[in-house]
């Protein structure tokens, strides 16, 4: 009878098996709660409004932001004072800044995604401008 001079095979141990499977699931879960909070897109439309203005900024990355005046007064809060409807936004590209700033004052229609959380080097605000749909000559302001 021959003997091998190996030593017997360990298979791993159950706690090792579950432990492994629970940082899989750990990680996997962790991965999926990111991307629905940064990356995927929650809503998507278009906002109408005057340009009030569109600017680069930032300290370390530089991402191009802008503000859209739109129609109409709203409360902030139950008894606090009017103020116009403001929609904060940032811009997807470079393209699309120049056609605002050079466009500054004019009424725009907007096309913006909406995502869950903010990305630094996407940009400020939760609402990305991915589109310039319609320029409009701003209507005249009268009292």
């Amino acid at each position: 009878m021959e003997t091998s001079n190996q030593p017997p095979k360990q298979e791993k141990s159950m706690f090792k098996k579950i432990l492994g499977w629970f940082f899989l699931v750990l990680f996997a879960g962790i991965a999926i709660a990111i991307f629905f909070k940064y990356f995927f897109v929650f809503g998507e439309g278009v906002k109408s409004g005057e340009l009030n203005y569109a600017v680069k900024k930032g300290n370390i990355f530089k991402t191009y932001e802008g503000k859209l005046i739109q129609e109409g007064i709203r409360t902030q809060s139950t008894g606090a004072g009017l103020s116009s409807n403001e929609f904060e936004f940032s811009i997807a590209n470079d393209s699309i800044y120049q056609i605002l700033e050079s466009n500054s004052g004019k009424s725009f229609d907007l096309h913006y995604k909406e995502y869950h959380g903010v990305i630094p080097w996407r940009g400020n605000t939760r609402y990305i401008v991915d589109k310039v749909v319609e320029i409009r000559e701003a209507k005249p302001r009268g009292f």
